[in-house]
């Protein structure tokens, strides 16, 4: 089977690392001819964002799917009318990449999440009381294009762009969920992670699975996670990020069409994979069993503050004596600051022995540059 993927990087790495040992062939598509994938795929020199060249990519592939959502939506839509299959669908695609769509998407379906105010330019009268944060409608990832506007003196850092502003939630814990859905109409999914960032750098720091949660915001999150999935009507893989707030309630804060870095831990810590996963949904064979096993967790491994320039791992060897530690690394050849150039998971029999060897972990290892 020809199976075409839009974008070559990282997600797509494990996506195929995952999928070698069974038989079909992968062509990727990514203006970067030293991308994670471009060595271990059938690759295709061209921009996700351009229409001709998503066309001319796609025209021959059995599947059509995405590691990335940032891509050309038309040629999506015209290759399904075509009869290539796109897994997921150009119309959850075209909703999700839009943060303007996305929430009157979950408004539109009773998906709860946080009060917002849309706005086309800065010009427009304010209605949305302080703090808020403000999302630009496209483009955004990874914490760009997200700001947070607590008052009054803020208020000139207003990015002057279609956005949606949307109430600051007094957040408990940051959750996600990734859930999939095959052309059979079975859906299945992993267990619950927390997210736990930095304080610091407001990025994310460690993936934690399962996460301590009450029987009554795991039914919220089920409910959540039964609309979004009949309201998105698409097979795919979709990561659903939540915050759960100070008074027991769960809000959606954005969803990914797509494999994700909260999911990462699965590689390890599940029966099976978000990867090993996903490879079944695009060629709709029965989905995988997702148990846990025990307690998992991931640290991202990013470039550090002030280098940039080929890419070099101080301590790694330090990381690789440890039991139940295992390093992923995406091929990237160049690091700068806050690039994701690895991620290592952890095993461990407790929540608080897992916090313990990931803290450890992230004081031994430095991304830095030759």
């Amino acid at each position: 089977m020809k199976i075409g993927i839009l974008g070559g990087g990282q997600l797509g790495r494990m996506l195929i690392q995952e999928a070698l040992k069974y038989d079909d062939q992968f062509h990727m598509l990514d203006p970067n001819e030293d991308c994670s994938c471009a060595h271990i795929s059938v690759f295709t020199k061209g921009d996700f964002n351009k229409k001709q060249d998503v066309l001319d990519f796609g025209k021959d592939k059995d599947v059509v799917s995405i590691e990335i959502e940032h891509v050309n939506v038309e040629a999506l839509e015209e290759l399904e009318k075509q009869g290539v299959k796109v897994i997921p669908n150009s119309n959850i695609i075209k909703i999700i990449q839009q943060k303007i769509l996305q929430k009157q998407f979950y408004d539109e379906y009773q998906i709860p999440s946080p009060e917002f105010q849309i706005i086309l330019s800065k010009e427009e009268e304010i209605v949305i009381g302080f703090p808020f944060v403000q999302k630009l409608n496209t483009g955004g990832y990874d914490g760009k294009g997200v700001q947070i506007i607590k008052d009054e003196n803020d208020f000139n850092n207003l990015w002057d762009e279609p956005s949606v502003l949307e109430n600051l939630v007094d957040i408990d814990k940051e959750l996600s969920l990734i859930i999939a859905k095959n052309e059979r109409g079975e859906i299945k999914s992993f267990p619950v992670t927390e997210m736990v960032a930095d304080p610091k750098l407001n990025l994310l720091d460690f993936n934690i699975c399962p996460t301590q949660i009450s029987d009554d915001v795991q039914n919220q999150i089920d409910v959540i996670a039964e609309k979004f999935m009949k309201a998105a009507d698409s097979e795919g893989l979709f990561a659903i990020e939540l915050f759960l707030d100070k008074n027991g309630k769960v809000w959606v804060n954005e969803t990914a069409p797509r494999l994700h870095n909260s999911g990462h831990q699965s590689q390890e810590g599940n029966a099976n994979s978000q990867f090993e996963q996903f490879y079944r949904v695009l060629k709709n064979l029965p989905l995988a069993d997702t148990s846990a096993f025990g307690f998992s967790g991931m640290l991202n491994l990013v470039g550090e503050e002030n280098f940039s320039g080929k890419v070099k791992y101080e301590g790694l060897e330090n990381v690789l004596k440890l039991p139940n530690a295992y390093v992923h690394l995406y091929g990237k050849t160049e690091t700068k600051p806050g690039r994701k150039m690895g991620h290592i998971n952890v095993l461990a029999d407790s929540r608080e022995e897992l916090l313990e060897q990931l803290i450890n972990i992230k004081s031994l290892v430095k991304v830095v540059a030759e």
